[in-house]
């Protein structure tokens, strides 16, 4: 039995194996190593293929993709539509890829995905070569993406170079592929992808480096449109035309290698004879900008599509403008321009003398003293307070609670008229008015009439001491010039969408009678004659002309303001530091340079006469029957601090002063500050005994004359 168990135990003849022997060592390893990649591979393949599909399923549809941009653009137009200035991102018209030159196509495939026809949406030979050339070089040479990559990453992703990011984008890539068509991927990134200078798009590229459509480019051209993809900031003409030419050589070359165009047809371009579209200066015009833009915001509330903003700026009067300025301000300093039309819409704004230098904008933000142009707003209270052009004054020494104001000459006319007093700009009779009419009545006119900045009531005041903007005081004179009527500045017209769509249109608000018609009436005569006999005879154009110069201590400021045909126009000049400017007064080089512009702006309008008749209103003459004039002290004009109408108490006669509260009570802590304006009953008449001094019936100790 022993035998015969052994036998049966022995193993088996070679040839007579009867199981297979299993693998070992490598060949186990290798086994295994196939069956989990293979495995893996068919996991990740379909993992991809159920990301690709949900992706695409998630894609915006093909008109949404048409209509998205990353920022919006904000076109600004003059008010004749002329464009001045594309603020973002520029889009340009869509071109369908009918209307897109073949030439424009075969460059930007030659350029940046030769075998964009037969991948599906990555490029495997693409990516080998990227990575050849990085294990040849140390570095990444080569991006190796597709156009439908590149078109995945301008509309959904980033630029950040991480390997997370590259993995959203194959995904975007194929399932774009997936989704639309190769013709549909093309036309997306043609008009969509960025150019440099702003432009997106081919049509946007082309309007603004050749001035005209895309539609219509030619060889050389697409040249160096194809070749801006690689490094826009760096190869855009208006960065570098030379670079742009030598990039677009490279772009003809790779053209040639993919017989897109003959080696002859490459040599005969000339890419040193494309002439650039040169931009339209933007220097002045970006100070106008700055104030009208921030503006949409409360126009249009939350928005963004892509805008074209009409704007009331006049191309021809802001070139006038900044000559007049540029030719006029005394060397060292700046200068400053608000020009506005009769119902408000601002024509012209200068904010400095360069905003390529200084983009800081005097003529809206700047605070600076008026010196005697603030003088408008003392005679204003004066005449309504029954002065008259006519009214003797006595122009001599005076003293109001320690402060003796002197005028320019240093010497006293005597007894002179209001009209002689305001053209020559005698500083001891708006201060004896200022006196007599209440200096917080003086404050109150200045707020009325639009003066955003806080106000001091201090005797000194009434000579300018408080300190203003350059576009208040012009909309107070432009006031004047609508014969009392408030006037709000303006400066956009209109917002469209860039397909037309109107999204907001002026409006013109009601206007308030500020001061009754017989006191404009009447400070439109001193005004006029400031400028005919007075100190402002520098501002003539002419024509009639009403204005009034102002020149603050050791020159450090001068101004004209004033107006004509219906336009209204204010100057100032002077240092950002506030040092001296030797020579510099109102009447000289702001007048200068408010006639030069004054006599462009008016060039096409009709002559006007001005209304200077003064005609006592009705409650001056019968005082039971004040509210029957549309300047009633019941429908004052009010401001906020920005200087905005605002809608006077409902309930009128709270807003009245008492009648047993005193003529001109001491200002309290908030009234420089406050926006809008208490109405009070009209100032009274001037006093008899105060007439009497003015007219040197009587002497200053009260003693009657010799």
């Amino acid at each position: 039995m022993a035998r015969s168990d052994i036998r049966r135990s022995a193993p088996s003849p070679r040839g007579g194996k009867s199981s297979k022997e299993q693998p070992r060592g490598w060949r186990l390893f290798f086994r295994r190593l196939f069956v989990w990649g293979f495995s893996l591979a068919l996991i990740g393949v379909l993992s991809l293929a159920v990301a690709v599909g949900l992706a695409a399923q998630s894609l915006p549809s093909y008109a949404s993709l048409k209509a998205s941009q990353n920022e919006q653009m904000i076109v600004v137009r003059a008010r004749d539509g002329t464009q001045i200035v594309s603020l973002g991102p520029s889009y340009g018209k869509w071109l369908p890829t009918a209307q897109i030159p073949q030439v424009m196509k075969d460059a930007i495939l030659s350029t940046e995905d030769r075998r964009y026809y037969s991948h599906i949406g990555i490029d495997p030979v693409g990516v080998a070569r990227s990575f050849y050339v990085r294990y040849q070089q140390g570095k990444f040479r080569q991006g190796g993406s597709t156009i439908t990559q590149q078109l995945a990453r301008t509309v959904f992703l980033n630029n950040s170079r991480t390997f997370g990011r590259k993995v959203r984008e194959a995904v975007l890539a194929l399932a774009l592929e997936w989704k639309f068509s190769k013709d549909q991927i093309l036309e997306l990134y043609l008009n969509k992808v960025y150019f440099g200078g702003g432009a997106y798009g081919i049509d946007s590229a082309s309007r603004k480096f050749f001035g005209h459509p895309g539609s219509s480019l030619s060889l050389p051209e697409a040249a160096i449109i194809a070749g801006l993809v690689k490094a826009p900031s760096h190869y855009a003409p208006t960065a570098d035309a030379d670079a742009a030419v030598g990039r677009a050589q490279v772009v003809l070359g790779l053209m040639v290698e993919n017989g897109k165009v003959s080696a002859d047809q490459a040599r005969g371009v000339d890419l040193k004879g494309i002439k650039f579209a040169q931009e339209g200066g933007q220097n002045s015009v970006r100070y106008f900008t700055d104030w009208a833009l921030p503006q949409l915001d409360l126009l249009l509330g939350e928005n963004t599509k892509p805008i074209e903003v009409w704007t009331t700026l006049d191309l021809k009067l802001q070139n006038s403008a900044a000559s007049a300025i540029k030719n006029n301000v005394p060397a060292g300093t700046q200068g400053a321009l608000v020009s506005m039309d009769r119902d408000g819409a601002v024509l012209a704004m200068i904010g400095g003398t360069d905003y390529v230098t200084s983009n800081y904008n005097r003529a809206v933000n700047a605070v600076r003293q008026p010196g005697s142009a603030w003088k408008l707003f003392v005679y204003l209270a004066a005449l309504e307070a029954g002065y008259t052009p006519a009214t003797e004054v006595v122009d001599e020494p005076v003293t109001i609670q320690g402060w003796s104001p002197h005028n320019s000459g240093g010497g006293f006319a005597g007894k002179i008229d209001v009209r002689t007093a305001f053209a020559y700009s005698k500083n001891t009779v708006a201060a004896q008015l200022g006196n007599e009419v209440g200096f917080s009545s003086v404050a109150s006119m200045a707020r009325r009439f639009g003066i955003t900045t806080p106000i001091s009531t201090v005797p000194s005041m009434v000579l300018g001491s408080n300190e203003v903007r350059v576009i208040d005081m012009t909309r107070a004179f432009a006031a004047v010039s609508a014969r009392g009527k408030s006037i709000e500045p303006y400066g956009i017209s209109k917002v469209t969408t860039t397909d037309g769509e109107v999204l907001y249109t002026h409006e013109a608000r009601s206007s308030v009678q500020l001061v009754p018609e017989n006191v404009a009436n009447g400070i439109t005569d001193l005004l006029q004659s400031a400028v005919s006999i007075g100190t402002g005879q520098a501002a003539q154009i002419g024509r009639p002309v009403a204005g009034k110069t102002g020149t603050t201590t050791s020159n450090k400021d001068g101004w004209f303001l004033g107006f004509s045909s219906g336009i209204t126009t204010g100057v100032w000049m002077g240092r950002d530091d506030s040092r001296p400017v030797a020579g510099l007064q109102g009447g000289h080089a702001p007048a200068r340079a408010f006639a030069a512009y004054m006599k462009v702006a008016v060039s096409g309008r009709p002559v006007e006469r001005f209304q200077t008749d003064m005609v006592a209103p009705a409650f001056q003459i019968s005082p039971d029957d004040e509210a029957s004039f549309s300047g009633s002290p019941d429908e004052y004009y009010y401001v906020d601090e920005n200087g905005n109408l605002v809608e006077p108490p409902a309930d009128k006669t709270a807003a009245r002063r008492p009648s047993d509260a005193p003529e001109d009570p001491a200002p309290g802590p908030d009234d420089a500050n406050r926006g809008g304006l208490e109405a009070v009953d009209p100032p009274p008449a001037a006093s008899e005994d105060f007439l009497n001094k003015a007219t040197g019936k009587e002497k200053s100790d009260g003693t009657p004359p010799n």
